[in-house]
Parts: structure tokens; C-alpha cells; sequence
């Protein structure tokens, strides 16, 4: 055959052959190979999975059971796409019994677009039960991507019970440093914040849009591709091996996103990033990775464009305790399960992993030991693609390019913050400015507000339960009837006597919604001298304190929380409001719900006990201050749990920790009781970033041995007042990154300072934007008076001189001001007394020196209690102190009572050095060492019986006095003579 013709021949057979195979491709999708599935049969078929078993008539011997978990968006065929690329039929090639869970295609299951991401844990988990139910071990439990996120939450769900470890593949854990596809990371905060949750899970995406964003994160890649495809389409047997590959990424692969599931996704571990702080919602129950304690091994893709490694990585932050392997491949995010080099690396690996865990074999050689912060795994390259490519590109300089990168990144990433921040706490700001009188304002009514616009969002978080906004409305709305089935009016004075639980929380804010006013009775206070100061004539009780409220004079005692089940507690004589109706319950006609004003009381809170007893009665607006400058100044948002482990009655509790929550979204935590053994483990399982404390409570956790939940965790503040400045710094030290937010609030005025920028510990900083005005004027001790000048008028004290803090009252609060002083600067102003004395900085920092109730009256002067305190407190080895009188004829002498902490040995130079930092006439005259310094059931501290013990006896080597030239020496019995 001539060559023209036999070239004519071949041409008309290629075009014949492309002709023909395209044709097939038009109708059927693509070219039919005979490469038939793995066998497998469906074990079971359930509402949101099918449970596929490979192998099934293969003999199991001692094979380790394998559950493979596909993400959402591709379907479970990604672990079984041909015969050449099956992960399956290797991993039974090399001893593994593969399983693997097929969420199906939702767009096509019964009620598939309604799935949920608790939905798909909750199969995961029933998954590996009826594994283990069918083989009689524990499941090596793995997933890519998606589906790997799934495998962390599952087993963090059943606290690994039941996993012999976990595998995963390009599966993000901390999603804090950019988003999939390489979107930053604000994005989630500035625009899903933005997107109601309707919305937001009222459609799915479409298999299509995943299968695009694919390809166009390797446009040149994907058009190639296609156009070898084309040029091949004469070459069947060249196509062949390939082509069930093609056919999946290009369109058999991809199934849709529920809505549900989506909107559930972004919030929790996108927006807020919960696989890394922990407190995701499961149902209805807490959940956190640190719960993970068996052994992982995660895949990291080195040029993954959606996982990035840093990404990846996170699971060792995530979960402490668990022992975490590395293996780094040079892949992309689909490349570390499908491809050439996941079946000649990921997969053997993977085989190996699991007889390794079985006891059968070595480590693979990829996989190495995570320890700590550090990798014995191979290195991998850091940053995705672009760090990836300049390198191979550039060859040198990529180090000092990715700083750069690196440096310029969280620069704008800062900038961002500083936006968002600003965003959101300027129209707090902005409303603090116009609360007036008669403005609308009430925890009632910004407890609504927010129910409003997030009635799906969680609200409180209780005993390992989370409770949406939701079901708090409804329950708060059930006890408001019941309120007024006993005879609750707007402006009445309802006593609370309980203890910190949601029914708790739940009747506060029905009091507030009733317009009454809360009387928060302290459980273990004085509870009939607590009466005297109100007008309460109706207790409401938990069954705890049932029989204290019963046996209360002058009250009628009512009963609430712990359900509404038969109670032992009818001979008590209490009404128990759960049984009333609130269905069978009509609403007066005077009723409006939230009608509180800001100049209305809305509390009463107590401190103090015996003689100095004292109800402070606490406004709408005071409360508001509160509650907004508290959101503003720590910048809470929804993306924050907020951990109380106060209890309710105590002022920090109601106005700042409870307040800041509700006026920003953030959750909020309620602590059944402060254990620092169990502190980490709650705060891990809440996803705490903002714990509250008052006073000295930190000092026990700070005491406390190292726990594995403190690695890494995600607390970033500890807010609150009272906390001495040596505590203060080994509680940045220990924590950090977190850092310590002190409050000043007075709750007999409305003056609000905050140490913002935290750089100077121990200044209570200045005051709240929105708060009232202060001036620290000058104080006479002796007098316990304002000192004045030649006019008459009271003089601002200057820089360094200690003084009386005062707040500008509005003329509306005069009358129900504590301490209320007239023309003290100007002729007619107001001004209210705090009773606190400050010292004001060069920087107009305020620093407080102490309460005038708590001044030492010395032969040689009035001695305030602040800088000796401060002082001592700076000695390494002091573990908290005590600065009290000790009463010596017609005087007393100034003494600091000092605890030590592990291992800590008092020298004389040490306390006469630190103690030179105070003024020679306030210095104490004795220095004594105690086993603790006693504490109040608020944490703070309690001088009371240190100063009935007086001087003590000589001769233990635990007590040192002050001599003539201002050193301190042991104490003897002619020196305690001598004082």
C-alpha cells in the first residue's frame, strides 16, 4: 500500500476511533473500561449513612478493622475509584480490614439537604459501634479532609471508647490561620458574621460549585487535562487506565452540601474555630478534641491549596492529650488519597500504621513521633504553594521571602483585628453614651435582643449541655408567668436565694423581664440580716437552700429548679413553681414585657458581713455600664465562651461576667464549682477563651500542678477585680498567651476604670468611655474627710499623692447615691464617694492604695494596706499577703501576714529591700509568715482572724520587726517586747 494511502488509512481510523469513542463519552459520560467496583456489601443502611464492608467473604484473621469516613462534598467512591487507584483493595492487600461510610448523595436521600454536621458525627460514631460489634475489636477510625474533621469529632464525642486510633488526610484542626481555598481567615468573622443563620443553611451547594473551585485552584493544570484527553480520545487502551479517575474529579464524584450542615461548619469551625478551642455542640452535648486520647496520625499534603500544613498541624494544639504522628508528603489536598503517590506512599503507610498499633510490624518509615511543639517527622516545606514553588523556583532567599510573606501577613491580619474590633465596639460605645433615665435598658431586654437575632446560637453551656437562645427564652418566659401566679408585680423586690445554676440565671432574667427587682441573697451569708435592708416579702429558692428560705421570718418562700418531679420538701410548707402551668397562666393587662428604665433599680447586690453589711441597689444603666464596657473592653463577640466560676450574687458575677456575655453573644459558662483539677478539662470541653475570677481565686490554679488541657489552650483573657499584682504576673507568666483584664467598678456609683493595654500590672487603669467621670481629690485621713482649699472647694490631688476617688453623680441619682456630696469642685455639682483611695500616674493610671475602711491607725501616721501589699507581693517566693492592724494600746501597728509558696524561704534583706520601695512612715512595723492567709467564700482576703492573733510568741524564726534603722530582723522576745 502506497504511504499516502496508508497515512489516508490511519487518519480516517484515528478520526473513526475519536469519532466513536466521543460519541460514548456524549451519551454515557465517558468510556467504559470493564473495571468493575471492589466487592463489597451494604451491612447496613440507616438514615444519614450506608455502612459498606470490602472484602466480605475474605477471612478476617487478625486484621485490624478500618472505618474510612469521605468528606460532605465527594462521595464515598473517592476510596474505591478504579481498580489501579483503590484505596480499599491496597489496604486489604496489606492486611487491613477496610470499611467505609457512604453518606450517599444527599440531594438524592430522604431528607439528605436537612443532614446536619451532627448528623454525620453521630453516623460516624454508631459506625464504629457496629464495627466493633461485628469484628470484636477496636476500630482504627480514618477520613480525608471533611471527613477526617468528622473522625476528630467523633471520636472526641465518644472520648475514643472504642478506637484504636485515628487517621487522617488533609484534615484542618485550627482553622485561625486562613480558611480553604486560601481565603483569609477574617472572612469568616466580617462576612459570615453578617449572614443570618436562615440563610445561611437555606441551601445546599451544589456538587458543581466544590468540582469547580477544585479545578480553579489549578486552572492550567485542569485545561490541560482536558485537551490530552481530547488529543486521545482515538486511543482507548491509553485512556483505559485512567479514565474512571477522570470521570470522578470531572463529574461522578461530586455530591452537594447540605444547608444545615454548611451553616453549622462555618459557624462553629470556621467563624469560631472550635475544633481548635473546643465547646462544639454535638446534639446537644459539649465536645472537645482534648477529649482525644488515642493515637493519631495525620497526613499533611506540603503544597495542599486547601489544607494548608499550619492548618493540619493544629491537632497537636487541639489535642493534648494524644500522642500525634506526622506523615509529610509533597501532594495537594487530593493527591494524599488518589494518585500514583498516594498509593505508593499514603496508603502502604496507612497499612502499616495499623498492624504497627496491632502490634504486628514496624513504624512506617514516613510516619514519625510528634513531640511537643517538635517533629521527628519529615521536615515539610512551610506555607502551601506559593511558599512551595518560590523555593523551587528561587532555589536560596525563600527563607528570608516567607519572613517577609510572613511578617506582612499577620500585619494585615492585626489591622483587620483592630477593624473588627472597632467594629463592634463602637456602636457599644455609642449606645453606653445614650443610656439615659428613661431610655429602655435592662438584662431582660438585651437578653431578647440578642435571642432575636441568633435563636439557634447557643446561650449558656451547663454541666457538659449547651442550651440555645431558644430554650432560654422559653423558659425564662414559663417563669415570668409563674411570677405572676404568685403575685409579682413591675417594682417589687423579689429575694434569690440559690445557687449558681441556669434556673438561677433564668429567674434574674424573668425579674428583670417582669420589671421587678432582683434581690440576689447570698447562700452563705446572713440571710435574715440581708432581709432587714429590703423590702422583700417573696424568696425564691432552689431546693439546696429550700430550707433556709423557709425558715426565713416575714417572706413567703417559693421553690424552683432541679425539674418538677415529686420532691421530698412539701413539709417545708413552699410553693414549688414548677408545677405551675404556664400555659393555664393569663397575663395582666399592666404587664409589658422588658419595660425597665436605666434610672430604675434593677438589683440588689450585698457585700461585707456583721456590722459592715451593706445593700448596694444597682440601676439598669450601672448594670449596662457594666455589661457593655465589659464586651467592649475585652472585645467579646459570639466566636467567645465566657467561663463564670463566680457565683451569682457576687457583684462581678451579675455585672461583668454575666453582663459582658449578654451584651456581646458570647456563651456563657457556668461553673458548678471552682476545682483547679478539674479546671482545664471544663475549660477544654466549654472552648473557654474568657475565664472570669475575682480577687485571689486564680492563686489556687496557679498553685496547681501543670495539666495536659493547659498545653495550648484558648483562654486569651482572665477577667475581673481585685487581683494582687504578684498574682497577677505569674498568672500572664504561666498562661500566656492569655492575659490579665482588671475592672475597677464601684457599685455604689457608676465609675468604671479598666487597665486596657494590661502592660502595667496592678494599675486599675483609666476610665470606661461611657462611664461616669472621676477625680481623685485630696483626702485628710485623720478627719476621714475631703480636704479643701482657701475657697472652700475640694482640690484634684497631683501625680503620685494618694487620694479619694470620686464620681460625678447625674442629677436624677442624687437622691439614691450611697455617699453623695455636694459643690465639692464647682458650686452645685454631685459627686459620690466611693470610699476608695488611689494613687494617679504620670500616664493617668489610676493605682489603688486601699478602702478608708481599711486604714491603720499608727502612732506614727495612717498607714494604707495597697503598697505594702504590692511590695511584698513582688518577692518570687510570696504566695499571697495580708496587711492588717493589730491593736497596741491607743493604736495599732501596721503588719503583713505572707504565705510562701512551694519551696520558698523568707530572708530579712529580701523583705527590708522590697519593702524600700514603700515610704519609710508605711512601712509595716511586723512581717509574719502563716501556713495560708485566709480567704473569704468570695476569695477575698480575711484579715479578721490574722489581727485576733496579734503579735505572735518569738522563737519559731516566722515573725520579723522592723528595728530603728528601717531593717527587719527576726523577731525576739525583747523586740516583741519593745513593739
Amino acid at each position: 500500500m502506497p504511504p499516502v494511502t496508508k497515512a489516508l488509512w490511519r487518519l480516517g481510523s484515528r478520526l473513526g476511533s475519536t469519532a466513536q469513542n466521543a460519541l460514548e463519552v456524549a451519551r454515557f459520560g465517558g468510556l467504559d473500561t470493564g473495571d468493575d467496583a471492589t466487592p463489597h456489601e451494604v451491612v447496613t443502611e440507616q438514615r444519614v449513612y450506608r455502612l459498606r464492608h470490602y472484602f466480605p467473604d475474605a477471612a478476617p484473621g487478625d486484621r485490624p478493622p478500618m472505618v474510612l469516613v469521605p468528606p460532605l462534598m465527594i462521595s464515598a467512591e473517592v476510596y474505591d475509584i478504579s481498580s489501579r487507584v483503590s484505596a480499599v483493595a491496597e489496604l486489604h492487600r496489606r492486611g487491613v480490614d477496610p470499611w467505609v461510610v457512604d453518606f450517599g448523595a444527599p440531594e438524592r436521600e430522604p431528607g439528605g439537604l436537612a443532614r446536619t454536621v451532627s448528623d454525620h458525627v453521630l453516623a460516624v460514631s454508631d459506625a464504629v459501634d457496629r464495627v466493633r460489634a461485628a469484628t470484636g475489636r477496636d476500630v482504627h477510625l480514618a477520613g480525608y479532609s471533611q471527613g477526617g474533621m468528622f473522625v476528630y469529632q467523633a471520636a472526641a464525642y465518644r472520648r475514643s471508647a472504642g478506637v484504636a486510633s485515628l487517621v487522617t488526610f488533609g484534615s484542618p484542626a485550627d482553622t485561625s490561620v486562613g480558611l480553604p481555598f486560601g481565603l483569609p481567615s477574617w472572612l469568616a468573622g466580617d462576612v459570615a458574621e453578617r449572614i443570618p443563620d436562615a440563610l445561611l443553611g437555606g441551601f445546599a451547594v451544589p456538587g458543581w460549585v466544590t468540582r469547580t473551585g477544585f479545578q480553579l485552584l489549578s486552572p492550567v493544570k485542569s485545561v490541560r487535562s482536558r485537551v490530552e484527553f481530547v488529543l486521545a480520545l482515538h486511543d482507548r487502551e491509553r485512556l483505559a487506565p485512567r479514565e474512571r479517575q477522570r470521570r470522578f474529579l470531572e463529574r461522578e464524584g461530586w455530591v452537594s452540601w447540605p444547608g444545615p450542615a454548611l451553616a453549622e461548619f462555618i459557624r462553629q469551625f470556621i467563624q469560631h474555630n472550635r475544633m481548635l478551642t473546643g465547646g462544639f455542640v454535638i446534639g446537644d452535648r459539649l465536645v472537645t478534641l482534648a477529649d482525644i486520647t488515642c493515637p493519631v496520625l495525620t497526613f499533611v499534603g506540603e503544597v495542599d491549596e486547601i489544607a494548608s500544613p499550619v492548618m493540619v498541624r493544629g491537632i497537636r494544639r487541639a489535642a493534648p492529650g494524644a500522642q500525634v504522628y506526622e506523615a509529610a508528603l509533597r501532594a495537594g489536598h487530593f493527591g494524599l488519597v488518589v494518585g500514583s503517590l498516594a498509593m505508593a506512599q499514603t496508603w502502604p503507610a496507612v497499612a502499616g500504621w495499623a498492624r504497627w498499633r496491632d502490634g504486628d510490624g514496624q513504624l512506617p518509615e514516613i510516619v514519625g513521633r510528634v513531640a511537643g511543639d517538635l517533629e521527628t517527622a519529615p521536615a515539610a516545606l512551610p506555607g502551601g504553594l506559593p511558599g512551595y514553588g518560590l523555593q523551587l523556583a528561587l532555589g536560596i532567599g525563600s527563607s528570608a521571602a516567607r519572613s517577609a510573606a510572613g511578617t506582612a501577613a499577620s500585619v494585615l491580619r492585626g489591622t483587620q483585628a483592630i477593624a473588627r474590633e472597632a467594629t463592634q465596639n463602637l456602636p457599644r460605645l455609642a449606645r453606653l453614651e445614650r443610656i439615659h433615665s428613661n431610655t429602655r435598658m435592662s438584662l431582660g431586654l438585651l437578653l431578647e435582643e440578642q435571642a432575636r437575632q441568633r435563636p439557634a446560637e447557643v446561650f449558656f453551656l451547663w454541666q457538659g449541655r449547651a442550651h440555645t437562645y431558644t430554650q432560654g427564652e422559653r423558659r425564662i418566659d414559663a417563669i415570668v408567668k409563674g411570677l405572676v401566679r404568685i403575685g409579682v408585680r413591675q417594682g417589687d423586690e423579689v429575694g434569690v436565694l440559690m445557687n449558681t445554676r441556669p434556673s438561677a440565671l433564668a429567674l434574674v432574667a424573668a425579674i428583670s423581664r417582669l420589671g421587678a427587682v432582683a434581690v440576689l441573697l447570698r447562700p452563705d451569708g446572713d440571710l435574715a440580716g440581708e432581709l432587714a435592708l429590703t423590702k422583700v416579702r417573696k424568696v425564691v429558692a432552689d431546693p439546696e437552700n429550700a430550707e433556709c428560705a423557709a425558715s426565713a421570718d416575714g417572706v413567703e418562700a417559693y421553690l424552683l429548679g432541679g425539674g418538677g418531679a415529686d420532691r421530698k420538701l412539701s413539709e417545708l410548707g413552699l410553693v414549688d413553681m414548677e408545677r405551675i402551668d404556664p400555659d393555664e397562666v393569663e397575663l395582666p393587662g399592666w404587664y409589658r414585657p422588658n419595660p425597665g428604665r436605666a434610672g430604675d433599680v434593677a438589683f440588689v447586690l450585698f457585700t461585707g458581713d456583721g456590722a459592715r453589711l451593706r445593700a448596694s441597689r444597682v440601676t439598669n444603666r450601672r448594670w449596662a455600664l457594666s455589661a457593655l464596657g465589659t464586651a467592649s473592653s475585652a472585645s467579646l463577640s459570639p466566636a467567645d465562651t465566657v467561663y463564670s466560676v463566680s457565683p451569682l450574687q457576687h457583684p462581678s458575677a451579675i455585672l461583668m461576667t454575666f453582663g459582658g456575655a449578654i451584651a456581646s453573644g458570647a456563651r456563657l459558662a457556668l461553673a458548678t464549682s471552682y476545682d483547679p483539677e478539674t479546671f482545664w478539662h471544663e475549660a477544654r470541653r466549654y472552648g473557654v477563651t474568657v475565664v472570669s475570677y475575682t480577687w485571689s481565686q486564680l492563686r489556687s490554679l496557679v498553685n496547681a500542678p501543670e495539666q495536659p488541657g493547659e498545653r495550648h489552650h484558648a483562654v486569651r483573657l482572665f477577667i475581673g477585680a481585685g487581683m494582687p499584682r504578684g498574682l497577677w504576673r505569674r498568672v500572664e507568666d504561666r498562661f500566656a498567651p492569655a492575659r490579665v483584664l482588671e475592672f475597677y467598678a464601684s457599685t455604689a456609683g457608676e465609675a468604671i476604670l479598666v487597665n486596657l493595654s494590661g502592660r502595667k500590672p496592678g494599675s486599675l487603669g483609666r476610665p470606661l468611655p461611657g462611664s461616669a467621670e472621676v477625680r481623685l481629690a485630696r483626702y485628710d485621713l485623720e478627719r476621714a474627710a475631703l480636704a479643701t482649699g482657701p475657697d472652700g472647694l475640694a482640690e484634684e490631688c497631683a501625680p503620685g499623692e494618694i487620694g479619694m476617688l470620686l464620681a460625678r453623680i447625674r442629677p436624677a441619682m442624687i437622691a439614691s447615691a450611697a455617699r453623695p456630696v455636694r459643690g465639692v469642685f464647682a458650686a452645685e455639682d454631685a459627686w459620690a464617694v466611693t470610699g476608695d483611695l488611689f494613687r494617679r500616674d504620670e500616664d493617668g493610671d489610676f493605682w489603688l492604695v486601699g478602702r478608708d475602711a481599711e486604714l491603720i491607725r499608727t502612732e506614727e501616721g495612717i498607714v494604707p494596706p495597697g503598697p505594702i501589699r504590692d511590695a511584698l507581693g513582688d518577692l518570687p517566693y510570696v504566695d499571697a499577703v495580708a496587711v492588717y492592724g493589730v491593736p497596741a494600746g491607743a493604736a495599732e501597728l501596721a503588719a503583713a501576714a505572707i504565705s510562701l509558696r512551694e519551696g520558698g524561704e523568707v530572708k530579712p534583706v529580701d523583705l527590708s529591700e522590697a519593702l524600700l520601695r514603700v515610704e519609710p512612715g508605711l512601712r509595716p512595723s511586723l512581717v509574719r509568715v502563716v501556713d495560708e492567709v485566709p480567704v473569704t467564700g468570695g476569695h477575698r482576703l480575711d484579715v479578721a482572724p490574722l489581727r485576733a492573733e496579734g503579735v505572735p510568741r518569738p522563737g519559731d524564726g516566722r515573725a520579723y520587726v522592723r528595728d530603728d534603722t528601717g531593717a527587719y530582723r527576726p523577731l525576739t522576745a525583747e523586740l516583741r517586747e519593745a513593739l
